[in-house]
């Protein structure tokens, strides 16, 4: 059983699953989460270029600018979404009788748990003009190291298959993020119940595929750092960023002398990236003076354990019912 009365350190951040309500309430949960990629990845909305901003950074002479590529919000709640389905299907939550719940636009099904925490759009059933909103929050993530080390730009060829043949055109692919860029990220859930986030943390953990081309590209590992409940949501992607690399910069083990020689490193050691990810994190929960708690470790890999075995599907199916209930309210 995942409930506040099992795991009562959620108790701030979340709801019991009777009293789930249409109407808003304060109840966060944070989950820090450092994306590694594992392979090369794609990240672009015009299909060719990869997303790129230019970030101010504050160093000990004024500031400078770097170029992080990002990960767009829809790069990693689409991913999520896609996986989260699967994941209903592969625990058995649809009768035979149902049919199972898609991505299409107003086909989902509204009557699954994923749909009912990640929202969807009002269903094309006669009838079904409920929309529901997303209570999983996410943000652009930026990466660490500047865009100019960690995008490349390749080309390949399109011979035939004879012997011989003239010189063809080269053709330019899409912007390749590299292996080892790393993206702090926080998904934030509003309003959710224990189990609910049970099936984000389950979700974040196994998901492994991100950006386009997933068929061959785009291996992430998920690092859940740490997870954090209260009144309001946390520091924001950005700020995260930032204070990650002026923590990388004074950290005597790196030897890097400024923020330039971190954003334009070579490569950074994950492990201790995710140190200082955490440190930057709960140093401006305490800097803001946030209502956050965070969750024991403890806590979170034992809710983990249970998301991501098969147990998880009498978990899911009684939040099912819950979660259909609520949204009854709206009729």
């Amino acid at each position: 059983m995942i409930d506040q009365s099992t795991y009562p350190e959620l108790e701030p951040g979340t709801v019991s699953a009777d009293e789930m309500t249409l109407r808003p309430r304060s109840n966060f949960v944070n989950i820090l989460v450092l994306r590694e990629l594992e392979s090369h990845a794609v990240f672009t909305t015009n299909g060719e270029d990869a997303d790129i901003a230019t970030v101010a950074l504050d160093v000990e002479d004024g500031q400078m600018d770097y170029a992080p590529g990002l990960m767009f919000m829809r790069k990693q709640t689409g991913s999520d979404r896609r996986f989260g389905k699967a994941l209903q299907r592969d625990l058995g939550l649809f009768d035979d009788d149902e049919d199972e719940c898609t991505m299409q636009v107003n086909e989902m099904c509204q009557d699954c748990v994923e749909c009912i925490l990640y929202g969807s759009a009002a269903s094309s059933d006669e009838g079904n003009d409920v929309s529901i909103t997303s209570r999983v929050m996410y943000d652009t993530a930026y990466s660490l190291r500047d865009a100019s080390v960690v995008i490349d730009e390749k080309f390949q060829n399109a011979p035939g298959d004879d012997y011989a043949k003239s010189a063809e055109a080269t053709i330019r692919e899409p912007d390749f993020f590299e292996p080892g860029t790393m993206f702090p990220s926080v998904v934030t859930l509003r309003d959710a119940t224990p189990a609910e986030l049970a099936f984000v943390l389950g979700i974040t953990a196994k998901n492994k595929r991100y950006g386009a081309t997933t068929s061959r590209l785009g291996r992430v590992n998920n690092r859940i750092l740490g997870v954090y409940v209260g009144s309001e949501e946390g520091p924001a992607n950005l700020e995260l960023t930032r204070e990650t690399i002026t923590r990388l910069q004074d950290d005597e083990e790196t030897n890097y002398e400024s923020a330039a020689d971190v954003v334009m490193a070579e490569a950074l050691d994950p492990g201790r990236t995710a140190g200082h990810v955490t440190g930057a994190f709960e140093d401006a929960i305490d800097a803001d003076g946030l209502d956050l708690q965070r969750v024991s470790r403890e806590t979170v890999d034992s809710i983990v354990d249970v998301a991501t075995s098969d147990d998880f599907a009498e978990v899911l199916a009684e939040q099912r019912d819950h979660s259909t209930a609520f949204l009854d309210q709206a009729e």
